[in-house]
């Protein structure tokens, strides 16, 4: 089953044609990796599925025309979104930002606290600490907790191992998988090839803002040309 569905979809920034006609879907319980070099457009797109630019085409969410819609809007469909800046509650605790990301508190959700203390360990020991004070890598795993705690069914997740550890980066790998577990669909922005190859069922490569590659992992590590030419510094 469909879910995201991305039909010609060109964004601007100002008078910067970013995006050229942009085609990508993600099914459910599906990881979608989006690959590119820095600058291919990646980002943007995340952005414009989301309603943060201004964009022109056609976004559908399980048939639903979204394109128009402000980002809260977006949001309460069911789209989380985990941008790579990982924006945190600085002074508020762990707990309380976990708090903040609840879809609802008056009826318990498919995710608990007890669940993403039991996901990532070092957020129940940092429990009670100001989110400011954590590392970068603890910080990633709040952001992303703290999205899931909204009962999203797709999550959009930029870069999400940028500048971490290479345990972090497992750590991270190994949630992606927990949500497919859990059927929920993911478009994952990645710029580390290994780390996309392992969790994706399919792969999508950008270049000049446009997709010039779809398809199986395995069928992207069989087009050396296609890795050389748009991937590979």
């Amino acid at each position: 089953m469909k879910m995201l569905q991305v039909s010609n979809l060109h964004a601007w920034y100002g008078k910067s044609h970013v995006l050229h006609g942009v085609d990508l879907q993600v099914g459910q319980g599906e990881i979608v990796a989006l690959l590119g070099r820095n600058g291919s457009g990646r980002s943007t797109t995340a952005r414009a599925i989301m309603g943060l630019v201004q964009c022109t085409g056609d976004v559908h969410w399980k048939g639903m025309q979204t394109l128009g819609m402000k980002p809260h809007e977006i949001a309460r469909l069911g789209i989380g979104y985990v941008p790579e800046n990982r924006d945190v509650f600085p002074v508020l605790t762990v707990h309380q930002n976990l708090m903040l990301g609840q879809k609802s508190k008056r009826k318990a959700g498919r995710w608990s606290f007890a669940d993403m203390y039991a996901m990532f360990p070092a957020l129940l020991e940092r429990r009670d600490t100001p989110a400011g004070v954590l590392s970068g890598g603890e910080q990633q795993m709040l952001t992303l907790c703290r999205t899931l705690m909204g009962e999203p069914e797709l999550i959009i997740i930029d870069e999400p191992t940028e500048g971490l550890a290479p345990r972090i980066v497992e750590m991270v790998a190994r949630y992606l998988r927990e949500l497919k577990s859990h059927g929920v669909s993911v478009l994952l922005i990645e710029q580390k090839l290994n780390i996309a190859m392992a969790v994706s069922d399919r792969v999508a490569v950008m270049g000049h803002g446009s997709i010039v590659f779809e398809g199986t992992p395995q069928a992207l590590g069989a087009e050396a040309s296609i890795r050389k030419e748009w991937l590979e510094v």
